[in-house]
């Protein structure tokens, strides 16, 4: 038997042996990832077949090495029920693409599965959670941890094995469309979020990858791709090596170390050197500084888009590949790799590298002993009750109280009267976001069926459209001005819209293009704005409805943090869903009437105008405080705050040791910070202690904060618990004048309380 085959033998060998068997081309092929998924298969009815077009795809490397999309469904794709492949027949395909590849080619390579998961598998009826910003909301990396989980079962279920996840973006502009990928404004949380998803993808081990229920995660996009210029998306980032490693590296960092295998490189570039074409970030540093093991996708076209730099597709081939890029996605610079290595354009070394990467993957996920998938399990896995209380849950926990004047909130539900108004409140695809699949009719719940659901039998609920998101008709206005005049109170649901539709126009790497015309998407891939107040006349609605006298809530469902003072000053009370997902109106209607006690904090600063930008609240101390004459500095909501229908109360806080030497620190040395947190009020709910640190006499400047610890906790009326952070090198270094990452000497600031502003602080000192 071949060594490769041999299961008893270690991956290093299997790999070693497979490469001494294959010819270039088939070295080739199993970095090419050219070919769309979708046009792999062809559906008749019941009837699915594999393409001829597949066929002469395997044929043409001997193999492949990667099928990206094989299940995606969306406007782009063209991908509906009646073409697509359905959640049951789906284990049934991929086992056909394996058996296909493994009996027609050579040596019988498994083909891996690259499936799209932002937000949940992007596949006819995966389970749509809640987008990033939603999930920063919560600031719960274990719930995050078992959603990802869920994705991962569904995609592995199906017969897929990389989940390309975004988990990297750091949003520092939120004119950028891709604003509701990101996590969040800050590094620290974003790191332990990215981290948690990591887990629930992959497992806690890597011998978790042969079940048949995790994936490898290919997190993306890396990196500081949300370090824009002017919002817009691709564009460059203009940053030094502090601002990367401070800000941008370390939600990468920490998912080398929670075991991630794979990562996507960003389209941006950084500092003159496009990311596809960086060797310093991936190679010397994901590799060879933070140990990564893993391989690096390249994101759609992208290396293409070196042709800039080398002129032809075999220079721009070569410079992704030796910079440490492993498998293309469509691109053609990677499928002209035979003829560079032939014309000395670049050496086989660096193919072989690529390729024992890919390999590798593969021995991991255990195709070459059991490349076929239960075809019985999809069926199970997708439509689980599990899923959608999972989905539920991080729902609940991702909507943030950003105003409750005169505790006007929760709503008594036996009300005679509730008006529900705005273009997000019976739109189901305006709570999924962007890279979402078509939904079933009847499925999901809209915040208008929440209600409904929720309040008495006696009370009557109407509803009025209103406007729409960018459309600037007022048609509707009368109506919906009515139905509030004739309520007790009015929610009106407001906000954006990333909802794609068939008659959208898209760039060759599927991100949208909108031009100035009425389409209701504002934002999602490709879809950047100049302003940031909500668009048409949603604003005017607003204000016609105040007038009336009913009070107002507004529920803003939204994929970017919108300037709304307009909002503030109009209304009695503010829900931030984000995109809260297909059980996202169940969510809502939970909070608005007081069945569950909102515990969301904001990942991301709220700003007062677009004028403002930068707002994110970790920007460096300038030494007096920031300031416009015509405007206040600061955001209007700040980074980690979010209201509750309880109070906390903080006391006791304290530090294990006032002064420790730096060096002890860089030793390994610990300090611990100890709070007691209770609930003072009358509900039982959750609170996000956050801990914060402000470095001073540091041979660098520092920043006016820093997140540095944070844990949810939840508790009953009357209830109190002690709170332990624990602070050491990670925590405690920086990176100094010669950017070595090290403890200094100084003082340090530490901030313990339930948001940024108001807290309780302490001194360290470090010797």
């Amino acid at each position: 038997m071949e060594k490769y085959k041999d299961s008893t033998q270690d991956i290093d060998t299997r790999v070693k042996d497979l490469l001494s068997r294959m010819t270039l081309k088939e070295k080739v092929g199993q970095l090419n990832q050219k070919m769309y998924g979708w046009k792999a298969y062809m559906r008749d009815g019941d009837n699915i077949e594999l393409t001829q077009e597949f066929k002469d795809t395997v044929a043409s490397w001997g193999g492949m090495g990667a099928l990206y999309g094989l299940f995606r469904a969306d406007p782009w794709s063209e991908v509906v029920f009646d073409t697509g492949i359905p959640p049951e027949k789906s284990a049934q395909v991929a086992n056909e693409i394996q058996r296909y590849v493994i009996e027609n080619t050579r040596l019988g390579i498994p083909v891996l599965i690259s499936e799209e998961c932002p937000h949940g598998h992007q596949a006819l009826d995966g389970t749509m959670f809640p987008c990033n910003l939603g999930v920063g909301s919560t600031w719960n990396p274990h719930l995050f941890k078992k959603a990802t989980s869920q994705i991962a079962a569904e995609i592995r279920a199906r017969g897929g094995h990389l989940g390309l996840i975004s988990l990297l973006d750091i949003l520092r502009d939120p004119r950028w469309g891709r604003s509701e990928e990101c996590l969040g404004e800050d590094p620290y949380h974003a790191a332990k979020m990215a981290a948690a998803a990591v887990e629930g993808l992959q497992g806690d081990t890597l011998d978790c990858l042969q079940s048949q229920d995790k994936v490898v995660a290919i997190m993306k996009h890396f990196c500081a791709q949300g370090q824009t210029t002017g919002g817009h998306n691709a564009s460059p980032a203009s940053i030094g090596e502090r601002e990367l490693r401070e800000i941008f590296l370390p939600p990468m960092k920490a998912g080398v170390e929670a075991g991630a295998l794979g990562c996507m490189a960003a389209y941006n570039e950084i500092d003159g050197i496009p990311c596809h074409a960086n060797e310093k970030l991936l190679t010397h540093i994901l590799r060879d500084e933070w140990g990564f093991g893993g391989v690096v996708m390249a994101d759609g076209v992208a290396i293409d888009r070196l042709l800039a730099l080398t002129g032809d597709y075999q220079g721009a081939a070569a410079l992704a590949l030796t910079s440490g890029v492993d498998i293309s996605l469509w691109d053609t610079s990677f499928t002209t790799l035979e003829q560079a290595v032939i014309e000395g354009r670049v050496s086989e070394e660096y193919i072989d590298r690529a390729v024992s990467r890919v390999l590798r993957i593969k021995f991991l996920l255990g195709l070459f002993e059991q490349p076929f998938v239960d075809e019985g399990l999809a069926r199970t896995v997708i439509y689980s009750k599990e899923a959608r209380e999972i989905n539920l849950d991080l729902a609940r926990e991702s909507i943030v109280l950003l105003k409750n004047e005169n505790k006007i909130l929760p709503i008594d539900k036996n009300l005679k009267r509730i008006a529900v108004i705005g273009p997000n409140a019976h739109n189901i695809y305006n709570q999924l976001g962007d890279y979402t699949a078509p939904q079933r009719e009847g499925t999901g719940v809209t915040l208008l069926q929440g209600i409904k659901s929720i309040v008495s039998t006696q009370t009557e609920v109407i509803y009025a459209r209103g406007c729409g998101i960018r459309d600037m008709s007022k048609e509707g206005f009368a109506e919906a001005i009515e139905a509030a005049e004739k309520s007790d109170i009015a929610i009106l649901a407001m906000g954006g819209s990333s909802a794609r539709d068939f008659g959208t126009q898209f760039d060759i790497n599927g991100a949208a293009i909108v031009s100035g015309s009425p389409l209701e998407m504002d934002c999602g891939e490709g879809v950047d704005v100049a302003e940031l107040e909500l668009g048409g006349v949603q604003e005017e609605l607003l204000r016609e409805i105040n007038k009336t006298g009913t009070p107002v809530v507004v529920v803003l469902i939204q994929g970017r943090p919108h300037a709304i003072p307009e909002i503030v000053d109009n209304c009695q009370a503010i829900l931030c869903g984000w995109y809260p997902g297909k059980e996202g109106g169940q969510a809502l209607a939970e909070v608005l009437f007081g069945d569950y006690n909102p515990s969301g904090k904001l990942p991301t600063s709220i700003p007062r105008s677009a004028a403002q930008l930068p707002v994110y609240y970790n920007y460096k101390d300038m030494g007096s405080e920031k300031s416009y004459i015509d405007m206040e500095a600061s955001p209007l909501y700040t980074f980690g705050y979010g209201l509750s229908y309880t109070q906390f109360r903080y006391s006791d806080v304290h530090i294990s040791e006032n002064s420790v030497h730096a060096e002890d620190i860089e030793k390994g040395s610990k300090v611990k910070i100890y709070v007691d947190v209770e609930n003072v009020g009358d509900m039982a709910g959750a609170e996000v202690v956050q801990l914060y640190i402000q470095g001073r006499e540091s041979s660098i400047t520092r920043r006016i904060r820093e997140l540095k610890g944070f844990k949810k906790v939840f508790l009953e009326p009357g209830e109190r618990r002690k709170i332990t952070f624990v602070l050491g090198k990670e925590e405690l270094g920086i990176w100094n004048r010669n950017m070595e990452f090290c403890v200094e000497s100084g003082k340090v600031n530490i901030f313990v309380g339930g948001n940024l502003t108001e807290n309780i602080q302490l001194e360290l000192k470090m010797l």
